[in-house]
């Protein structure tokens, strides 16, 4: 059997260059994400996510903490990006999506790092937060591209996402990881600062399975489709609830679908928790741990992972 190419390197010569250009006309004004901020990043405008058209990288290297099929035995090539579309007042990466730390660098040097990632023997280009930051990240990827780079891309994001921006990236991206957080609009609203986070982040992940179908794994290494990350809140089991069956009635049951149970009071949380939701000043419970597992496997969702609590 051979191996299956990434799926962007099976185009017609300027079909990258030809999506980059779409990509950058969204980026100034600035419409890459739901919030649509129409700010002119071109003449070193920024909006709500704090970035300019360089890419601001936290950190990067082999993950060997990613799911399994990602990690596999190399690690996962995860290239943490700076700054966010949301501000999830729980975030565990609050120094880089709310503090901003990070180097900036230009295209060559992005490109660069994904090439040294895919020497290290990484198993694919785990792009960490990348909406905002997708202008660099494109030419990055054609200039890698032109220096032998032949893995998997994958695009692991909060969800918050723009229907019409994924559709340029039907053809490059081979593995969506998106997080899907809430399912009620206030809930969003309050604690990440987002407007309409289901509307979007359902329309997001239905056009990334358009794009890629259910996960796909070679040898146990994911080569192409969606897996979705869900990460348990504390008191907010029933909007747990309804994101499975989002998943499994209106994705499909064979969704790849990891339930995380490592919520822990993070970021500014316990000085600025909305009062409406109280009990994210405290870890899940082992009882809402199983009450959201059971669900899932009641919906039929079966394939992934069910973590537990240590």
């Amino acid at each position: 059997m051979s191996i299956r190419r990434p799926v962007y390197l099976c185009h017609q010569p300027g079909f990258l260059s030809a999506q980059l250009k779409e990509i950058v006309s969204r980026a100034s004004p600035c419409i890459l994400c739901p919030r649509h901020c129409r700010v002119n990043r071109s003449i070193g405008k920024i909006g709500f996510c704090a970035t300019g058209l360089n890419p601001v990288i936290a950190s990067y290297g082999p993950h060997h903490g990613e799911e399994e099929p990602l990690s596999g035995i190399h690690g996962s090539g995860t290239v943490f990006f700076s700054g966010c579309t949301m501000r999830c007042t729980f975030c565990q990466n609050y120094e880089i999506s709310r503090g901003y730390q990070g180097t900036q660098v230009t295209e060559e040097e992005l490109a660069e790092i994904f090439l040294k990632l895919q020497g290290l023997g990484c198993h694919n280009i785990n792009l960490v937060t990348p909406t905002h930051q997708l202008p660099a990240i494109i030419g990055a990827l054609i200039r890698a591209i032109d220096a032998g780079l032949c893995i998997p891309l994958v695009y692991n994001t909060g969800g918050y996402d723009d229907e019409k921006t994924l559709r340029l990236l039907d053809g490059i991206v081979d593995i969506y990881m998106p997080d899907l957080k809430f399912a009620e609009d206030e809930t969003g609203q309050i604690i990440a600062e987002t407007m309409n986070y289901p509307t979007f982040a359902y329309a997001a992940i239905r056009e990334m399975h358009r794009q890629v179908g259910d996960l796909r794994l070679r040898h146990g290494i994911a080569t192409r489709g969606l897996l979705v990350r869900h990460l348990i809140l504390p008191g907010l089991a029933e909007e747990s609830k309804e994101i499975l069956r989002f998943i499994a009635e209106e994705v499909s049951k064979n969704t790849w679908v990891n339930i995380m149970d490592q919520y822990y009071p993070a970021g500014d949380i316990v000085q600025s928790c909305p009062s409406l939701y109280p009990s994210l000043t405290r870890r899940v419970t082992q009882n809402e741990v199983e009450l959201v597992c059971k669900t899932a496997t009641g919906y039929g969702l079966s394939r992934g992972f069910f973590t537990s609590q240590e």
